[in-house]
């Protein structure tokens, strides 16, 4: 066990330490995987350190390589040296934060872990929830509570609000929770692609007026469009007016509340119900650590205890928490649970949080930077300002057509050809009906040499493409 463990933790290491060496995307066709992975159960078992190579090289580089210092599509996140080490240990002990009976050790590293989250985000103390898989679970879970405590069971009539920028697992999130597709209302952005709160108070007091039942209204702390932020504030006024449930999802953008441009943030997230955060983000956890935290985590146990979904087998009969003691079953949809908290309570206790602060501004910083090239260089065009580490523009070579369906087909070509050259990988999204080129540049890793070298990259495409190299 000791040489397969030690020679695991060397793959790990080597992995770690030369991301940058090779292209920030890998990807293999589905009959070379078939014929790399596909094969009879094996009756007898393997090498298991010839197995661990074999994975480490042959099967798991084939994706998009997060970490690298020049990936900038999605929301990147890098992980960390101390949250795999995290995952390791509570692998191995089994660790199941589910009832203090079964884990009192991981359920108080998961508390502790939750009140640094909180402390971070500038959220008062008696907040609660909970770690989850990440910001789709989240966003289920806290919807639940909304659900349960304002329509007591009885969904007809019910009104769900959000931007039309909002992230697709709100629609499922609705979809799951027995909302109808006419039951969730998706209004379109204003010019900055924030949920104008105008709109939407015209919306709940014409469907009030239509004797429809408005339950909650989610806002978006960081869009992963354009990295937008809905007006919370202003939502939470109109909510409180209203009555309704107020959920932010901020799975990417809750952490701007660390840095001090942002710190502005956090009074606005704590007029919030519940909020969505993904430590797998801009807290650079490894997957899968999101968290949900709840202004009234006994809304939470309403809606989830295990005492009110029993069924009388007489087996695994729930055991009321005694004083001071938390069953997270009771707060979540899983019983069985790994302990997500452990990684983030490790690279905390390892580097400060003042580290994931200054990791945070460096983020903001670089797309300052690739906003400032980009408004600099006359082929490329600025189309949304860096919003949370998210920037879009378009490339016009010299010669771009006029045509504005020909120029978004050619941002789709600038970002395949600059994905081909293997030395950076950015993607494509929609702004204003338009495709735009989209950069994300939260890792701590990437530098502005890496930034300029990949706009250079795109210039280059997009001569090329366009007959003006």
């Amino acid at each position: 066990m000791r040489v397969a463990g030690r020679h695991a933790v060397d793959l790990v290491v080597q992995r770690l330490c030369t991301v940058a060496d090779g292209p920030p995307h890998a990807v293999a066709g589905p009959a070379a995987l078939a014929a790399l992975l596909d094969e009879p159960l094996p009756e007898e078992g393997g090498d298991l350190t010839g197995l661990l190579d074999h994975l480490a090289q042959d099967v798991l580089p084939l994706g998009i390589r997060f970490d690298h210092p020049r990936c900038f599509a999605f929301v990147p996140t890098t992980g960390n040296y101390p949250a795999v080490l995290a995952d390791l240990l509570s692998t191995a002990h089994l660790s199941v934060p589910g009832a203090w009976l079964v884990g009192s050790g991981p359920t108080r590293v998961e508390l502790t872990a939750l009140n640094w989250l909180k402390e971070l985000l500038g959220l008062p103390g008696h907040w609660g929830g909970l770690f989850v898989s990440g910001g789709s679970v989240a966003n289920l879970t806290a919807l639940a509570a909304a659900r349960d405590h304002h329509l007591a069971g009885d969904l007809t009539g019910a009104r769900l609000y959000c931007s039309t920028q909002a992230h697709p697992s709100v629609a499922r999130a609705a979809h799951l929770l027995g909302l109808g597709r006419d039951q969730l209302t998706a209004l379109e952005p204003d010019a900055g692609q924030r949920l104008d709160p105008r709109a939407l108070a015209a919306r709940i007091d014409a469907d009030l007026t239509d004797g429809l039942r408005p339950l909650a209204v989610v806002a978006t702390v960081g869009t992963t469009g354009t990295g937008a932020v809905d007006p919370v504030t202003d939502l939470a006024r109109l909510c409180r007016r209203h009555g309704l449930w107020l959920h932010v999802d901020g799975a990417h953008g809750a952490a701007y509340a660390l840095s001090e441009r942002g710190h502005h943030l956090r009074d606005a997230l704590a007029h919030a119900d519940s909020l969505t955060f993904d430590p797998h983000k801009w807290l650079f956890q490894p997957y899968e650590t999101g968290c949900v935290l709840v202004r009234d985590p006994e809304l939470l146990r309403a809606t989830f205890r295990m005492a009110r979904h029993h069924l009388d087998t007489g087996y695994l009969h729930p055991a009321e928490a005694r004083h001071d003691e938390v069953n997270f079953d009771d707060l979540g949809p899983q019983q069985s649970r790994g302990l997500r908290a452990l990684k983030v309570w490790l690279s905390l206790k390892t580097f400060g949080a003042a580290a994931f602060r200054r990791a945070v501004d460096h983020g903001l910083h670089l797309s300052d930077h690739a906003a400032a090239r980009i408004t600099a260089h006359p082929d490329l065009d600025l189309t949304s300002a860096p919003g949370l580490g998210i920037l879009t523009f378009r490339c016009r070579p010299p010669g771009c057509p006029a045509d504005p369906s020909a120029v978004d087909r050619l941002q789709q070509s600038v970002s395949d050809a600059v994905r081909a050259t293997g030395r950076a990988l950015l993607l494509t999204t929609r702004v204003h009906g338009r495709t735009v080129l989209r950069m994300c540049t939260i890792n701590p890793a990437t530098t502005t040499a890496d930034i300029d070298a990949a706009l250079e990259l795109v210039v280059r495409a997009g001569r090329a493409l366009n007959g003006a190299g």
